[in-house]
């Protein structure tokens, strides 16, 4: 197994773990990846995920010696297997945060763009490099990058396949935070446990919200509001976060 899956109380850390080739992922890993949060979405115990990497590196991307000449129907096998892998993280209905030390790149980028969430070390180093061998960005990364830094910065990333240092990344608002390598899986777990304890089914529908906001027009998106917030009412965690606050206590949510 390339990847790992611990429970630590409620939240689910997935560690990418193929060091001898900095956690590039083969076809196995991307079945063993999507396989992972497809079980983490139906454990109701585990209500925030963490996505990282083992030994100082994130991804280094597709594992090139996985590539080689391959017929139409083997390529197309390898791409449903890696969107399968990208929608099954991007589409948990839990909180994702990727944890970013070392490489970060390739497809293993769009792995960490598809979380909600990123932090990273001061030594993590971010790329597009598929122009490189001649390919063109791949698992969603296109559209990520265009809604959180726009186009024309999104443009010069992809086709200059350049290097991004994490204080730039973080200064682009690719990264939320920057902590030390020591420090990344404590940080990490502090802001994975704090989500946890949040009402989880009201943070799996404001995902939706933040999907739905990149392809709606408004008088569109306020239609979804109108659907989702009398659901929402109905929820127990909703009556639990009122009487919470009229009691002036920290809410006890449930995810229900």
């Amino acid at each position: 197994m390339t990847v790992r899956v611990e429970r630590q109380e409620q939240v689910g850390v997935v560690t990418l773990d193929q060091p001898g080739r900095a956690n590039a992922f083969t076809m196995a890993m991307r079945e063993e990846i999507w396989r992972a949060f497809d079980d983490l979405a139906e454990d109701d115990a585990i209500r925030a995920l963490i996505l990282t990497g083992a030994k100082g590196q994130f991804c280094s991307g597709a594992d090139t010696g996985d590539m080689g000449r391959q017929d139409t129907a083997a390529f197309l096998r390898r791409m449903r297997w890696l969107h399968r892998m990208v929608k099954a993280v991007s589409g948990i209905r839990k909180p994702v945060i990727a944890a970013i030390d070392g490489a970060c790149v390739g497809a293993g980028w769009s792995l960490a763009l598809a979380c909600d969430i990123a932090i990273a070390t001061p030594g993590a180093r971010f790329c597009q490099s598929f122009g490189r061998i001649g390919y063109v960005p791949d698992a969603g990364a296109v559209w990520q990058l265009s809604r959180l830094v726009g186009p024309m910065r999104a443009k010069e990333i992809v086709y200059s396949g350049r290097m991004i240092d994490a204080p730039e990344a973080l200064s682009l608002g690719l990264v939320l935070e920057l902590v030390e390598s020591d420090a990344l899986m404590a940080r990490a777990l502090e802001m994975a446990g704090s989500l946890a304890r949040g009402p989880t089914l009201a943070t799996g529908m404001a995902k939706r919200q933040f999907e739905a906001a990149q392809a709606l027009s408004l008088d569109q998106y306020l239609e979804l509001e109108f659907a989702m917030q009398p659901l929402m009412a109905t929820t127990e965690d909703h009556r639990e976060g009122l009487s919470a606050a009229r009691e002036k206590r920290p809410p006890q949510f449930r995810g229900l």
